[in-house]
């Protein structure tokens, strides 16, 4: 009971933050359908067609009916980064189109102390909020006169601090003193009070936590601006991370990458075929491969080591078997899917056995081998990571790991983007290689 207690809850949690994230999704897109419609209207102005494709509204089963619109696209890369400046606070972007941002500058409040006789007296705080990655001591203020003394704190932007105030007053918290009202309102323990820069609270045993506003930007140890990331990339460019280039590091993890998945495609292409032509080599050969489809490649890092050891052979290693059931299952799946009547066909013409496999078999599953050597490039660099972790010197999974220790967000984040970029651009070359060897896909 106690087990699915905790799983309820966990469960709760996850459903909570979905909820949260819902208005944030609900208008991303609607902001993506406002733009499709203003885009249709001008495209609609500017190339007016009368013609018959005008009229075309099924796209349903033609491949070729709906492809990426460019525009679309590159609207789509570029909103990414403007909300990623709006919420980081970038210089690049006007202040316009910034969110919210945490307070920064001098505040004050008001809090009135009561001592045990009853008699009450106010006295100011003065709050100096100022950037986190700045030490600053606090403001000098005029403690005034009577029972309760003003008092002053700084605090780093987007953190909070306790502040026993009363106990520069006269009459102090350890002799019955205590805070009841800020800014005129009544508090007690456990509760808080809004002031003009944020919000003040009131721990269970009398001390002030103040809290100011952070606002909606990120702080940049959780998400740095997209110039600081860039001047990051720069540096790292130039200058280097723990002894190589950034040009090293995705030379290395490219190798790795290429040579895994190459590996497997090699191994994996000819199982396929011979799982798809052979009934004794799929029964031998299925259940080991759908038993090992569904384990991650993560999972197989310690007997990687224990086989190979932690050099450069262990991480090809595993991402070799990160290519090799993927390319297995999608050049089975593509002589399965072969139509029979091409087969019978391409017989009654005379063929011989080894003509029905180069002419009918392995141009029918290309289709299928080229999106299996998508999902398995993918794969592979998102195993990539993890395979450097296994004793690298080099790599952009090495650099993104050692960096993440250090809380360097910005290198993260960088090894982050690069990945994403380099994986995109192979995609875009496989896509590329398959027009090319493959110009039938899709025309039946």
């Amino acid at each position: 009971m106690a087990v699915l207690a905790a799983l309820w809850g966990e469960f709760l949690t996850v459903l909570s933050a979905i909820a949260a994230a819902l208005p944030w999704i609900s208008g991303y897109i609607l902001l993506i359908l406002a733009l499709m419609v203003v885009w249709s209207g001008v495209r609609r102005l500017l190339r007016p067609k009368h013609d018959y494709s005008s009229l075309k509204t099924v796209t349903f089963g033609d491949e070729s009916a709906v492809v990426s619109n460019a525009v679309a696209s590159v609207v789509s890369i570029v909103l990414i980064f403007v909300f990623w400046g709006a919420f980081t606070g970038s210089a690049l972007l006007p202040g316009i189109l910034h969110v919210p941002g945490p307070f920064s500058g001098t505040g004050t409040f008001d809090y009135t102390l009561t001592i045990p006789d009853g008699t009450t007296d106010n006295a100011t705080v003065t709050v100096l909020v100022h950037p986190a990655d700045v030490t600053t001591d606090d403001p000098v203020v005029d403690p005034g006169d009577g029972i309760a003394l003003n008092d002053s704190i700084a605090i780093g932007s987007y953190r909070s601090a306790l502040l026993r105030v009363a106990d520069n007053d006269v009459v102090t918290r350890d002799a019955g003193a205590q805070i009841t009202a800020i800014d005129g309102k009544d508090i007690a323990p456990g509760e808080s009070v809004r002031v003009s820069f944020g919000r003040v609270a009131m721990t269970p045993k009398g001390t002030l936590n103040i809290m100011p506003q952070t606002g909606w930007q990120m702080e940049p140890i959780w998400l740095p601006a997209p110039e600081a990331v860039w001047a990051q990339a720069i540096s790292v460019a130039t200058e280097g991370f723990r002894g190589a280039t950034l040009w090293e590091h995705l030379g290395f993890s490219l190798f790795r990458v290429i040579v895994g998945f190459l590996l497997g495609a090699l191994v994996g292409v000819p199982l396929g075929y011979a799982m798809g032509l052979s009934d004794w080599f799929r029964g031998w050969f299925d259940p080991i491969v759908e038993f090992m489809r569904p384990v991650p490649p993560l999972a197989l890092i310690p007997l990687v080591i224990i086989w190979a050891g932690i050099g450069e052979t262990g991480k090809i290693i595993l991402l070799f078997l990160a290519a090799l059931w993927i390319m297995a299952i999608a050049a089975r799946s593509g002589v399965s899917g072969v139509r029979i009547s091409k087969v019978h066909a391409a017989y009654s013409l005379g063929a011989s056995r080894w003509q029905i496999m180069r002419h009918v078999i392995v141009p029918n599953s290309l289709p299928e081998i080229f999106t299996g050597a998508r999902v398995a490039m993918g794969v592979c660099w998102g195993t990539v990571v993890a395979a450097e972790l296994v004793a690298a010197q080099k790599g952009v999974g090495m650099m993104i790991m050692v960096a993440s220790k250090f809380q360097s967000t910005d290198i993260v984040l960088m090894g982050v983007i690069l990945i994403g970029v380099v994986g995109f651009t192979i995609d875009l070359g496989i896509r590329w290689l398959e027009r090319l060897m493959v110009p039938w896909k899709g025309k039946g």
